[in-house]
């Protein structure tokens, strides 16, 4: 019986791959980024995903999501560039980014880019000025207890100015359009998103009274994939909470989406390592990878991950350390993973790996960045 990985490649399929392309060896797997999206539709059916580009910008991601007719969040000219190269009309689009550079607003204003958030009446004077007639979504600060990424320190402005803001845009002559927020990236905790709804949904209400006419809401990202095999299924738990309060809270013709980025990209692709040396120290086998903090596994310093490290060798397990190919101390990548001793050219993968990893890799040493493969 072969053996089958949990993205679906058998383990003939890892090494057929390794021995064509090499390694470190980025594999994505197109049909479970369309899967990944249909699954996001069935469990929020209210809401519209726009795929968060710096999630991973990879040209095979987006032509997928493109294809699925997802929208996008964008933050830089740069992605705006790739999605127009790739056909993806304006409108389904969103300038996401609430610190925006002046020369940015005025590429987004001639290419018709023209929704975009905001949380700070400094920034409303800047798109006024460089982007004139935009619709515009104030982002609101929100709890993010339990998330593994903290957002709201750096985003957001205080839900009590949000309506003042938003006046201040229409007399400005901008389209105060609606409200966003996010949660905090991987969250844990359904509260999080329900006590988020009901601040949005006072927003909404206020709004109307004022006569703001506001259309959309964006509950941001956040929604948490499984790194481990043997982790549950958080997303698919807290979706039926987050359903219910958005049907109680959210009127029927507030048009709602999200920006999700780790729960469309994450579980699609897999890393395959080789391992290059192998030592003793201290009375413990370390194995050093040809990949590793400094590059794909860069999610492990910025992004706060954690990993599940597979092996395709059998035997008795002893605890070991894995460590990344730089010259530098800190390219450890694990000093604690119950591993049967490996030999030269051993593989090692990593499931779940796709978000943040690769956007986030450098050349550090000069060496080359892992090489990306797409398969069906």
């Amino acid at each position: 019986m072969k053996k089958i990985i949990p993205n679906g490649l058998s383990a003939s399929q890892l090494t057929g791959l390794v021995k064509k392309h090499g390694s470190p060896l980025f594999v994505i797997s197109r049909s479970k980024l369309a899967s990944n999206i249909r699954r996001f539709r069935s469990l929020l059916p209210r809401v519209e995903p726009f795929y968060a580009v710096k999630a991973n910008p990879h040209p095979e991601i987006l032509k997928v999501f493109h294809k699925e007719k997802s929208g996008f969040d964008i933050a830089s000219q740069g992605e705006m560039e790739t999605l127009r190269t790739l056909g993806v009309p304006t409108e389904r689009m969103i300038f996401a980014n609430t610190v925006k550079k002046s020369d940015v607003l005025k590429f987004a204003c001639v290419n018709k880019i023209n929704l975009m958030t905001f949380d700070s009446e400094y920034e409303l004077d800047k798109i006024a000025e460089y982007a004139p007639g935009s619709r515009v979504v104030v982002r609101i600060k929100v709890t993010n207890v339990g998330s593994v990424v903290e957002l709201s320190v750096k985003f957001g402005t205080e839900p009590a100015d949000a309506i003042p803001l938003l006046i201040k845009a229409h007399r400005l002559g901008l389209k105060p359009a609606g409200v966003s927020f996010h949660v905090g990236s991987q969250c844990l905790q359904a509260e999080n998103y329900i006590e988020a709804l009901e601040v949005a949904s006072i927003i909404f209400r206020d709004a109307r009274l004022k006569q703001l006419p506001l259309e959309l809401l964006d509950i941001g990202g956040g929604f948490p994939i499984s790194h481990y095999n043997h982790e549950k299924d958080y997303f698919s738990e807290m979706a039926p909470m987050i359903n219910r309060e958005i049907n109680r809270l959210i009127e029927p013709h507030i048009r709602i989406i999200a920006e999700p980025g780790r729960s469309l990209v994450g579980p699609a692709c897999t890393l395959v390592l080789r391992v290059i040396g192998k030592s003793i120290r201290a009375n413990k086998h370390w194995y050093y990878l040809d990949d590793g903090i400094y590059g794909t596994l860069s999610g492990l310093l910025f992004d706060h991950c954690k990993y599940q490290y597979n092996v395709l060798r059998k035997g008795r397990t002893q605890i070991s350390t894995l460590a990344g190919p730089t010259c530098d101390g800190l390219d450890v990548i694990s000093f604690t993973e119950e591993l049967p001793e490996l030999e030269l050219n051993d593989l090692v993968y990593i499931n779940n790996i796709g978000a943040y990893s690769l956007a986030h890799a450098t050349n550090f040493n000069s060496l080359p960045k892992a090489k990306v493969v797409a398969v069906d």
